[in-house]
């Protein structure tokens, strides 16, 4: 893809706000005709920097306010054993986020859960599964800050 220019900053940061703007709305945030905003938005997919439109649940609202984050260690780093614990995880809805980390954690889930007794359901799932040589939860008390946009 060709570099990522200011308008292109502007669309994307358009859309991370709304991805339920209408085009022409967009169109005319960015100063674009609406044809040229729709090709640039169209290469931004194309390209994959846009990778999907979403609309973003409160977790509250539907009985999922219980933010666990998910500290795993392992003793097996082999790579048939990451692609078992990946399809493991990837199983499991109430994983949504799940990264490789360097440093004493090998593994951080972020899980959304309506309680603890949700979360043990979830962890008692998971251990089942694969074999995990440490799993350390801890439980958010208040989101401070949680955005999808990055700061483009």
């Amino acid at each position: 893809m060709e570099k990522v220019d200011d308008t292109d900053r502007l669309l994307l940061r358009a859309l991370q706000a709304d991805a339920g703007i209408s085009l022409e709305s967009l169109a005319e945030a960015a100063s674009l005709s609406v044809n040229t905003c729709w090709r640039r938005v169209k290469r931004l997919e194309a390209a994959g920097v846009l990778t999907r439109r979403v609309a973003l649940v409160d977790p509250d609202k539907v009985g999922l306010g219980q933010t666990v984050f998910v500290a795993i260690r392992t003793r097996d780093h082999s790579a048939a054993w990451l692609g078992r614990f990946a399809e493991a995880v990837r199983a499991i809805p109430e994983v949504v986020e799940f990264y490789r980390m360097a440093g004493d954690v090998d593994y951080l889930l972020k899980v959304q859960v309506g309680s603890v007794a949700d979360y043990d359901r979830v962890y008692k799932s998971l251990i089942a599964r694969v074999d995990l040589a440490d799993v350390s939860a801890t439980f958010a008390m208040e989101c401070l800050k949680n955005t999808t946009e990055l700061p483009l």
